[in-house]
C-alpha cells in the first residue's frame, strides 16, 4: 500500500536499517522502545492485521523469523505480541510482531 509506513520501510524509502531480512520479512528495531530490546518483525507482504491474515504459512514462517533473529542476537529471554486492532494498541495497520527483551518502559 502506497500509504502504509511500514511498506514505505520495507521499500527503503527512509534508508532503515534492518536487523535481519530474509524471503517473507524484515526486521528492524521499533522507534520508541517498550524495553532494552525491541524489535519488529515485519512481513514483507501487506496484511493489515492478524485478522486479515489468511495464510498460514506466512504466520509459521514469521514466527520462525522471531527464532532466528533471536538466536543471531544472542537473545535467550524475551516476549512476543501482537497487536491486533486499534482497541489493541495497534498504530501501525500492517501485521507486525513485537520482539521485546529486557527490562520493560511499560
Amino acid at each position: 500500500m502506497a500509504d502504509c509506513i511500514f511498506c514505505k520501510i520495507i521499500n527503503g524509502d527512509f534508508g532503515t536499517e534492518f536487523v535481519h531480512e530474509n524471503e517473507y520479512a524484515v526486521v528492524f528495531k521499533d522507534i520508541n522502545p517498550k524495553a532494552d530490546i525491541h524489535l519488529l518483525v515485519v512481513p514483507k507482504l501487506h496484511v493489515e492485521s492478524l485478522n486479515e491474515l489468511n495464510d498460514e504459512n506466512l504466520l509459521g514462517k514469521l514466527m520462525m523469523t522471531v527464532k532466528e533473529v533471536t538466536q543471531k542476537l544472542g537473545i535467550k529471554s524475551y516476549k512476543t505480541l501482537i497487536n491486533t486492532g486499534k482497541e489493541a494498541g495497534q498504530e501501525v495497520f500492517h501485521l507486525h510482531i513485537h520482539i521485546l527483551s529486557g527490562k520493560m518502559k511499560f
